[in-house]
């Protein structure tokens, strides 16, 4: 079978690494892809938001199966489009419809899905130009802190937690008046949870679901948590603190209300659900649903399952995952990120890469490369993803972090702490 693997990060390299070991995988095309992910497939530098240019790239390349890995070209409705091409509407696509993706494309609609299906989420309102005054009355009166969110896509930049209320007001203003463009034009004003973070994941044909590891990401720049928020510099999982009762109590308050939900709301959902969730007082919280995989839990997760992915891809599109059933690794997974200098603000790219053959117990995925003459370089931010996976959760974070020191690049950074709080 000819698959296409839409996407250039290390969510995709992990992916790439794992359906390219399919016997049901002859042919793996990426699109973009990056420095890396050429050694499980055909590297094809197409734009995965120009549908066109992917139509093309599918009729060329005889492509038989589509897997969409980032939210931007679900939440643009690629699934709708193949739907509607005579020439692409026999082809499965791993990915929901646009009228699935909303779930991450609109943090309001997310919300009030939430309630409308009791599902345990932060108190909420949203706000508009329209109702911009009534917003500022609110926000005089709301506890501390203050959580902002933008509605839409904001490149993981759309969300505020603050401190005093007249700053709150004035953010509201800014991200009413433009501050993260169309993402920003209804505001979401949330309730603070108190507690510690992780994610789960399932795959879900739109009837049955099967559930992936958890994992729990670092957002932070600095050690032990400190600095700007990034779109992740390391993850682990299994997560030490995530016991069977308490994922057990997620399935049950959780994933089942979401998937019957999309049932009675009519929304035909094929593909991952990610569930950003927060332990107050032991019990789960939605923070957050993302319409795919996140990233860089994705390398952590992906490499524990023992399955052919293939198979199981195949199985959700034919909506036959209730024949599935997962085995996961009882190994620990650690993910330590290798970004570049000056990230998450001005970085430079360009830089060669020296050291990956010299790592030991990992695997290196490829975020922010690509491949110049022979020569890997750093190409954005998030630049490799370091992860390896041990009988021990210590063994497998003191690996990765030794072997993320063993690559180099001008400027390079990771953190030495990632998974070491949960020891």
């Amino acid at each position: 079978m000819n698959i296409l693997l839409l996407g250039s990060g290390g969510r995709e390299s992990a992916l790439a690494w794992k359906m390219s070991q399919s016997p049901l995988c002859s042919n793996l095309v990426i699109a973009p892809g990056n420095g890396g992910t050429a050694a499980y497939g055909k590297n094809i530098n197409v734009n995965p938001n120009d549908f066109e240019a992917v139509k093309a790239l599918v009729i060329k390349e005889q492509i038989e199966f589509v897997v969409v890995g980032p939210e931007e070209p679900l939440v643009n409705g690629i699934h709708d489009f193949f739907l509607a091409d005579e020439q692409l509407a026999h082809i499965p696509v791993i990915g929901p419809k646009k009228e699935g993706a909303i779930l991450e494309g609109s943090k309001d609609f997310s919300k009030q899905f939430m309630v409308r299906h009791g599902i345990p989420a932060a108190g909420s309102r949203s706000f508009t130009k329209d109702n911009l005054e009534e917003g500022l009355t609110y926000l005089e009166h709301h506890a501390l802190p203050i959580v902002l969110k933008a509605d839409g896509l904001a490149a993981g930049k759309g969300v505020l937690i603050l401190e005093d209320r007249k700053e709150a007001q004035e953010e509201l203003q800014l991200m009413l008046s433009g501050k993260f463009g169309d993402a920003g034009t209804t505001v979401v004003v949330e309730e603070f949870l108190s507690g510690i973070e992780l994610s789960v994941f399932v795959l879900t044909d739109g009837d049955n679901y099967v559930i992936l590891p958890e994992a729990k990401d670092y957002k932070r720049i600095g050690q032990a948590d400190t600095g700007l928020n990034t779109g992740g510099m390391g993850s682990v999982s299994p997560v030490p603190f995530a016991t069977p009762e308490f994922l057990k109590e997620v399935e049950q308050t959780i994933i089942v209300p979401t998937i019957e939900g999309l049932k009675k709301d009519e929304i035909d959902y094929t593909g991952f659900i990610f569930f950003g969730l927060i332990k107050v007082d032991g019990k789960p919280f939605v923070i957050e649903y993302n319409c795919r995989m996140g990233d860089p839990e994705t390398e952590s997760v992906i490499p524990r399952i023992e399955n052919d992915l293939v198979e199981v891809f195949v199985a959700a599109a034919q909506k036959r995952l209730k024949d599935v059933t997962l085995t996961i690794s009882p190994k620990n997974a650690a993910t330590v990120m290798i970004v570049a200098g000056g990230y998450p603000g001005d970085y430079e790219k360009g830089k060669a890469i020296t050291g990956i053959e010299n790592i030991r117990k990992s695997i290196a995925f490829h975020a922010g490369t690509l491949a110049d003459g022979g020569v890997i370089k750093s190409n954005g931010g998030r630049v490799l993803a370091v992860t390896s996976i041990q009988d021990t959760f210590f063994e497998a974070l003191q690996s990765a972090t030794a072997d993320a020191a063993r690559i180099y690049f001008d400027g390079k950074y990771f953190r030495e702490d990632i998974g070491f709080d949960l020891m």
